[in-house]
Formats: structure tokens, C-alpha cells, sequence
């Protein structure tokens, strides 16, 4: 039998854990710019996949005063703008709107959530009124205030049972180093299970994210490749053609160490490394997460400085138009030694990965704005092919491109066609695009489905954000009171200082450069 005839089959995982029961989703900080941009229409997409729960409630709480119907006219106004979909399917949207409630109230004030009570016991079903999804787009030093609120409320309890289901989903970031996250986490678990608690990096919805496991464990070629013996050293690079813009007051407290390394970028490396989970229940893919993080060498400050390298943009241009430098920027200090550009050399201390280097970036007003990770495999042994061409046999390549472009390709080498031996790299590439068509759903509308489903393997676990921290604040000590450097300044507009070239040539490496892919 052909293989062709079995093209299109698809095998569908754990359908049966997304089946959702009734329940109520609150969202406190309603009023903010997630809720609009990104929650609302993670909703209407959803139930517009009939992806909902059969019965649910969304209530947004803050504390402008509002009422449910000034406030569904906005969220309908901002719909237009944010959905991934247009135009906004009206019929949906008027099914949608009628679970919509708005509930004012100051997260400080024990009476606004005794109305939040009374809100939600006026809706005639017991699951939604038990069963609950606490959203909190607050500022972080609210979180400790609302789970306490609620528990005193009795809207939260740590057992499930007769009070039926509570969750807490929360946005990064989780904490600013590694005394805060744990202060922050022993908040939160004061009044919940960690089980309740889902830490929300939106990162891990991505598609092509959650991809890397199915590429990796689903693909046996693979695997039999994936460690030291095979693999030179592979590169992580998330790099963004913005500049800081008005977030410069963010900016100065954060840098791009906290704001990307510390939880997009540990995140995919841990995907990317991480040993084969005993199954795909939540745990097992945390547990492998957790010790594949636990596994990171850590960094002594001299080793910090030989392979770390921070830097920061100065004036530019890109595309033609101007950008100004950092310390221009609003809200930033005109002498900021803030990186806006990180790029480390990281081994990982196990029996797979032992001494193979893996080399992350990220950084504003780069070229362009992409996400990738590069598999670099080992050059070639130095006889016949790669006898003859020396450097110009490329080694082998596996290219996970994350966005845009969203793909895998493989390089190789070919012969040129024609009479003389002419050897050179070529491409097999795989575009999701002209596999299974643009339709790709926003991260949120996995994410917020997973918390519903009670699902939690796509979010981040207690000892997963400790150990993140562990990491990035042995670096940060490395950096205490020395200033930036020349060579770790760059023109807005290039791929970085010339610092992070040096960083790769110590061992005779070069940066890849994402490539648009047409």
C-alpha cells in the first residue's frame, strides 16, 4: 500500500481532557489593555470553535464604573480592532455577549467581593457559581491581595469536592529575582494548592512551540541524532525589530534578561533539551522541564564574563527609517547601563548534552523581528568531500523557525547539476502554511482553554520559575557595577555588538541570521 494514501490521517491526543464543564471566568483588572486585546477575543474565537464550556459566565471586575452594557459596547468596538478573524461574526458575537457581566470593585475592598459573590450567586446554575476562574491581569504586587481576598470571601478553597473548582491564572512577570518569585509564590499558595495556580507564559500556546515535543518524540530519526555525539552546538534566537519605545520605565527595571531569558527563552531551550517525558500527563512534561533546567551549569561572575555578553542599542536606522538610541529613549536614564541585547553560552550538565554549547539571544531594534532555533550538527569527518572543500562543505542543520514563517528545514548538500562536481547547501523545507493553511489560533485561546479543561501542562510550575531565577541572577551578580563596554554597544538596525560575535568565535562558531523564507 502507497504511503500516500495515508496522507491527511490525523491522530487525535487527549480530546477527551478538553471536555470542560459549566463554569464562571473573572477577570480582575477588566479595564486594562489584555482584556481587550487579547482575553475577550480568545473568548469569541472560542465560542465561535465551539470551544466553550456548554454553559459559562465571563465577569470582568475593576474598578471603573461601568455597566454591563456600556461595558459589552466597548469589548465590541476593541473586537474589531483584535479579532484574529474578520469581520466579527455578529450572530456569535450576540450569543457570546449575553454571558458578559461587569462587577465594579477595588481589589482592596473586602465588600466589592461580597458583590462578586452576589453576582455570581444570582446565576442559577451551581457550577457557575462553583466553579471558578480567577484571571488576574493585575499588576503583580495585587496577586498576594486578591487570593487572600478571595479566600476570605470563600470564593477560593484549596479542596475541590462540594465547592466545586477554583483556579488562579497569572501573567508574568512572576517575580523580579529569585527572593521576590519565592515570596510571591509562597503568597499565592497560601490560600491554593499549586495544583490551582496557572502561570501563564504565552510563549508555551504558540503552535510552533508546542510543536517541538511532537517534532522531537513523535519522529523516531530524530531522536537518535539529538545529543553530543551528533549535535556541534545549536543556537536560540528570539530577536525584535522594536526598539523599547514607551516602555523605557519597564525597561530599566527588567532588561532583556528578565523581560526574555528568564521565561520565553529557558522555556524553549527546556523544550528543546529535556529528556522524553514517561508520558504526556502535565507532571511528567514538568518534571523533565524542571530537570532539564536544574541541569544548566551555573555561572560563576568570571565565567559571566567570558561567556555572557550584554548590550545596548545607540542610534540607527531601520528600513530607511531612523531609530534613536537607548538612552534616548522615554524614561530611561541618559547614562542606563540596561541591556537591551543578552546573548549567553550555556552547557547543560547531563549525559546527552555534556559539553555540547548552546548559545541563546535576543534583543530590540534588531533587523527583524523572528524567533528560531538552529540545530548545528558536526561538521563532516575531513576526507573525501569535505577533504576537497575544507570550510566551504557546510556542516548539517535543522532550523525550527518559531515565527514568522513558522517551519522546519533541514540543510544539506547537493550536487550542483552540470559536468563539473560542484558541491553546495540546499533546503528541504516544511511551511505550516502550505501544510495546513494559514489558520493558526492565538496562544490565549489555547492557554485560557487548558485553564477551563484544568490541563496544566502548558503552564509553568513553582519550581520551574525558581530555577529560572536561580539562573538569571547568577548572571545579574556577574554584571554588578561594571558599565557597558565598547564592543557591547550597537547601531539599531545591525544583529548586535560586536561582543556576541566574539562570544561564538572563542570556539570557532558564527551566529546564523534568520532568513525570510518566500
Amino acid at each position: 500500500m502507497m504511503d500516500d494514501q495515508f496522507e491527511g490521517e490525523v491522530c487525535n491526543i487527549g480530546v477527551e481532557r478538553k471536555l470542560t464543564e459549566p463554569c464562571s471566568i473573572v477577570i480582575f483588572g477588566a479595564s486594562g489593555d489584555l482584556t481587550a486585546r487579547k482575553l475577550i477575543p480568545a473568548f469569541y474565537h472560542l465560542c465561535k470553535d465551539k470551544l466553550m464550556p456548554p454553559d459559562f459566565r465571563v465577569i470582568g471586575f475593576a474598578r471603573r464604573d461601568k455597566t454591563d452594557e456600556s461595558w459589552r459596547a466597548e469589548l465590541r468596538e476593541a473586537l474589531n480592532q483584535f479579532s484574529r478573524t474578520k469581520p466579527v461574526d455578529e450572530k456569535i458575537w450576540q450569543a457570546f455577549e449575553k454571558n458578559i457581566f461587569y462587577c465594579v470593585g477595588d481589589l482592596n475592598d473586602a465588600a466589592a467581593y461580597q458583590k462578586l459573590e452576589q453576582k455570581l450567586n444570582s446565576f442559577k446554575s451551581a457550577p457557575l457559581r462553583k466553579n471558578l476562574l480567577f484571571y488576574l491581569a493585575t499588576q503583580p504586587s495585587q496577586f498576594g491581595v486578591a487570593v487572600e481576598q478571595l479566600h476570605n470571601a470563600k470564593l477560593l478553597h484549596r479542596e475541590s469536592g462540594e465547592h466545586g473548582w477554583q483556579r488562579i491564572v497569572i501573567e508574568k512577570p512572576f517575580g523580579h529575582d529569585l527572593a521576590s518569585a519565592h515570596a510571591l509564590n509562597a503568597e499565592l499558595t497560601r490560600f491554593a494548592h499549586e495544583q490551582q495556580v496557572c502561570r501563564i507564559d504565552h510563549y508555551l500556546g504558540k503552535e510552533t512551540v508546542q510543536n517541538i515535543l511532537m517534532f522531537r518524540f513523535s519522529n523516531s530519526i530524530f531522536e537518535k541524532l539529538w545529543n553530543r555525539n551528533s549535535v556541534d552546538h545549536v543556537q536560540i534566537t528570539v530577536s525584535e525589530k522594536l526598539g523599547v519605545g514607551e516602555r523605557g520605565g519597564y525597561y530599566e527595571e527588567a532588561g532583556a534578561i528578565r523581560d526574555m531569558v528568564q521565561n520565553h527563552m529557558l522555556q524553549v531551550l527546556a523544550l528543546i533539551a529535556m529528556e522524553p517525558p514517561v508520558s504526556l500527563e502535565a507532571e511528567a512534561v514538568r518534571d523533565e522541564k524542571v530537570k532539564l533546567l536544574k541541569s544548566i551549569r551555573q555561572l560563576s561572575p568570571d565565567e559571566v564574563a567570558k561567556q555572557v555578553v550584554r548590550g545596548q542599542y545607540f542610534a540607527g536606522a531601520i528600513d530607511g527609517q531612523p531609530r534613536p538610541g537607548y538612552r534616548q529613549e522615554p524614561k530611561v536614564k541618559p547614562d542606563s547601563n540596561v541591556e537591551t541585547y543578552v546573548a549567553l553560552k550555556l552547557f547543560i550538565d547531563n549525559w546527552r548534552w555534556s559539553d555540547v554549547p548552546f548559545y541563546l539571544r535576543t534583543g530590540k531594534n534588531l533587523p527583524m523581528s523572528a524567533s528560531e532555533v538552529r540545530i548545528q550538527f558536526c561538521p563532516t569527518p575531513s576526507v573525501l568531500f569535505a577533504a576537497q572543500c575544507g570550510n566551504k562543505l557546510d556542516a548539517n542543520a535543522l532550523t525550527l523557525r518559531l515565527q514568522p514563517n513558522e517551519g522546519i528545514s533541514l540543510r544539506f548538500n547537493g550536487k550542483v547539476p552540470g559536468m563539473s562536481l560542484g558541491v553546495r547547501p540546499v533546503r528541504m523545507y516544511f511551511s505550516y502554511d502550505s501544510e495546513f493553511g494559514a489558520y493558526t489560533p492565538e496562544a490565549y485561546e489555547r492557554l485560557l482553554l487548558e485553564a477551563i479543561a484544568g490541563d496544566a501542562t502548558l503552564f509553568i510550575r513553582r519550581d520551574e520559575v525558581e530555577t529560572a531565577w536561580q539562573i538569571v541572577d547568577s548572571i545579574r551578580k556577574g554584571w554588578e557595577n561594571k558599565p557597558l563596554t565598547n564592543r557591547e554597544f550597537y547601531a539599531a538596525g545591525t544583529w548586535g555588538p560586536i561582543a556576541a560575535d566574539d562570544l561564538l568565535a572563542q570556539s570557532g562558531h558564527v551566529w546564523h541570521e534568520p532568513q525570510v523564507i518566500k
